[in-house]
């Protein structure tokens, strides 16, 4: 049973037309890729698995159990609650150590009983490999500390996928290859992928069919 299930489907914005025909399966513990040039859609593919983006030509868009054709707006908090994402930049918040980075997402998620927020929060860091002290902030880490940070965000919730936008897009090469060890390791455990990204090395590390999205078309391509 695919976790996102796309058929026939074109994604616009503001009546402009990005992507046509798109059809798209991930399964649970699927790693898939999307690459494409600065404005080819890449985004506008990922904001509409998000919930970010009005459906409206459509066979079939479901996510996550979701029917993205008819989801009303109090139901898209759940839906992203199930999803993790990482971005190129971190987003993580400079004035906040690290647990209260951690602590605050869960926080917003709904979560108050302060044991369990430190369980998850403990969890996550551990299975990123982050043995530093939780009080530091942001910008007393590496390039590489941060993105761990980042990504142990992402796992707060257990989500059941993870969106990676261009996560390695700002580190260095032996950063890039722990990142893309670390990426090995959670989809290892079950956790389902996507992983936008013009890092050709990651692909060539990491095992998983490749999309592009090319001239307001999305297909996949087939590795060499």
């Amino acid at each position: 049973m695919p976790i996102v299930n796309i058929i026939n489907t074109d994604l616009q914005i503001d009546q402009k037309k990005i992507l046509e025909n798109v059809n798209f399966e991930l399964r649970k513990g699927d790693l898939k890729f999307l690459i494409g040039k600065t404005g080819s859609g890449k985004t506008t593919f990922i904001n509409s698995i998000f919930g970010n983006l009005e459906i409206k030509s459509s066979d079939k868009f479901d996510v996550l159990g979701f029917d993205l054709k008819k989801i009303k707006e109090n139901q898209i908090p759940k839906l992203r609650r199930k999803i993790g994402f990482v971005f190129q930049d971190f987003k993580l918040l400079n004035d906040r150590s690290i647990y209260n980075n951690l602590e605050f997402v869960l926080k917003a998620t709904g979560h108050n009983n302060k044991e369990e927020i430190n369980d998850k929060i403990q969890r996550a860091l551990k299975l990123v490999g982050i043995d530093t002290s939780l009080d530091k902030l942001p910008n007393e880490l590496s390039g590489g500390e941060q993105q761990r940070v980042a990504i142990a965000r992402s796992l707060l919730n257990s989500p059941e996928l993870i969106i990676a936008d261009e996560p390695t897009g700002n580190l260095d090469p032996d950063t890039t290859q722990e990142i893309i060890e670390l990426f090995q390791r959670i989809n290892k455990y079950g956790t389902s992928m996507i992983i936008a990204t013009h890092d050709y090395n990651l692909i060539l590390k990491l095992k998983g069919k490749v999309y592009k999205c090319e001239d307001g078309k999305f297909y996949e391509v087939k590795r060499k």
